[in-house]
């Protein structure tokens, strides 16, 4: 639970560094990661996906679980059908994530080499 001092805080905080950086000359801004917005866009398809499949549930299109288990039985249903939806549709923002990623192996072997050649260097 999120108390109103805590996102009170929060804000005070974020403005706060707002202007020590427009002091400094820069501007903050925030760029989400391409995983961030990959999660979001697969998060959305499955969302989407459970929303039309409850509504086919509901008017007796698709079949309703077993008793109680008519909301586990909607998300395993929109689950697998998200799946492959989302491999098809977001097909550019998984290579992104991918170089998003190499890269960052990338600069994790370059420190490590890095670290290891000032070792060998002592």
């Amino acid at each position: 639970m999120v108390h109103w001092e805590d996102s009170f805080s929060r804000h005070k905080l974020r403005q706060n560094a707002q202007q020590n950086s427009q002091e400094r000359g820069r501007v903050v801004s925030f760029t989400p990661s391409a995983m961030f917005r990959y999660t979001l866009m697969r998060l959305g398809i499955f969302v989407g996906s459970f929303l039309v499949i409850w509504g086919l549930v509901y008017v007796r299109v698709l079949p309703s679980g077993l008793g109680s288990s008519n909301l586990f039985w909607v998300a395993l249903l929109a689950l697998v059908v998200s799946a492959p939806l989302s491999w098809v549709m977001l097909r550019r923002q998984r290579d992104a994530v991918a170089v998003q990623v190499a890269e960052k192996v990338d600069r994790a072997k370059e420190r490590l080499a890095a670290n290891q050649s000032q070792e060998d260097g002592v």
